[in-house]
């Protein structure tokens, strides 16, 4: 059984009834909650199961179609799962940032910022070093490049990255230049 994800059964006692009686052949944990006013805090790895739309939560599962088989139920939670898996390793926090790699948008609070598959790249590629990253590190890493070539094209990436993060975010810092190369600030 996988510790981390739970599915929680929300004012649908039956179904409780039904999961936790095959609960040991279920990849994942079951949780119930009879209450009126869902406000329980949970692990990233969760998701509500109900027969009504009143939840504020991206994570629920809404049953309405009757009768449904236990294996077609089972299918759908585990989809549902693997989705939400799937979207979470895609997600990557920096900071106060998030970077979702399968639409390339950074965001902070509510403001999103669009990036070019490259700008995406350059802030993974400098995220995953604790120190700056040279000029010759980026274009053989980021662009591919086998040899040192002369040429600006990473500095005027970086540039106009640092660009639109300061006129979206208002952050000046988020990417810092040295002698060394470059480095994320987060």
């Amino acid at each position: 059984m996988n510790e981390e994800q739970t599915l929680v059964i929300h004012k649908f006692e039956a179904l409780f009834n039904i999961l936790h009686e095959v609960k040991s052949v279920l990849n994942f944990k079951i949780k119930q909650i009879n209450t009126g006013k869902f406000d329980q805090n949970f692990n990233e790895n969760y998701l509500i199961i109900s027969k009504e739309k009143n939840l504020n939560s991206n994570n629920q599962i809404l049953i309405k179609n009757y009768p449904l088989s236990l294996s077609k139920l089972i299918e759908i939670i585990n989809i549902n799962f693997l989705k939400k898996k799937f979207n979470q390793q895609n997600n990557i926090k920096i900071g106060n940032y998030i970077i979702n790699l399968n639409s390339r948008i950074m965001i902070r609070d509510k403001s999103k910022l669009s990036l070019t598959e490259k700008e995406a790249k350059i802030i993974i590629f400098l995220n995953d070093f604790k120190l700056p990253r040279s000029i010759t590190d980026l274009q053989k890493k980021v662009w591919g490049h086998k040899s040192k070539l002369e040429t600006h094209t990473v500095e005027t990436h970086i540039y106009r990255l640092r660009k639109k993060i300061e006129k979206k975010f208002n952050d000046k810092n988020f990417i810092s230049s040295f002698k060394t190369g470059y480095q994320i600030n987060a």
